[in-house]
């Protein structure tokens, strides 16, 4: 079973080091261009999975939350760009950034909090729920995944 399916039924992890080896795994699986969507409340991981992600895509570099600076771009061999839209209002403030200046090729976009700018995120990116269990175990599946087909599912 791919990476993609597993995630599309739910994973449990018990620890953050199970969430960043799962998102590393991911990340593996994907092909640059790729938007990744976030959602989650306040605390659910969103920034420990993308540490992971960036782990996955060779990216050495330590990774934190970029919420005082909107955007944190992450080079490597698949560059990966941070964004936590958590400050912004709307797409318009997102498109205000310029992000798009560094997405150069190849790129993987990660966005904590896509709902704050949801007419900005593409209709092909991949939504990923994380959720914290009642025995504090976090819960992550994929909710969409119009994209599949542009990843690799190995």
């Amino acid at each position: 079973m791919s990476i993609f399916d597993q995630l599309r039924e739910g994973i449990t992890t018990r620890d953050p080091a199970a969430t960043r080896a799962l998102a590393a795994e991911f990340a593996r699986s994907l092909t640059p261009g790729t938007v990744l969507a976030l959602h989650g409340d306040l605390g659910v991981g969103k920034t420990t999975f993308v540490q992971g992600l960036a782990r996955g895509l060779g990216i050495t570099a330590p990774v934190t939350s970029p919420t005082f600076n909107l955007f944190t771009l992450h080079r490597g061999p698949v560059n990966l760009v941070h964004l936590d839209a958590y400050r912004l209002g709307s797409a318009r403030e997102f498109e205000a950034l310029l992000v798009d200046e560094f997405l150069s090729p190849p790129w993987i976009l990660a966005v904590e909090w896509p709902e704050r700018i949801a007419e900005a995120i593409p209709p092909d990116a991949l939504h990923l729920e994380l959720r914290i269990q009642p025995d504090q175990s976090h819960h992550l599946w994929l909710r969409r995944a119009d994209a599949t087909e542009r990843a690799t599912q190995a």
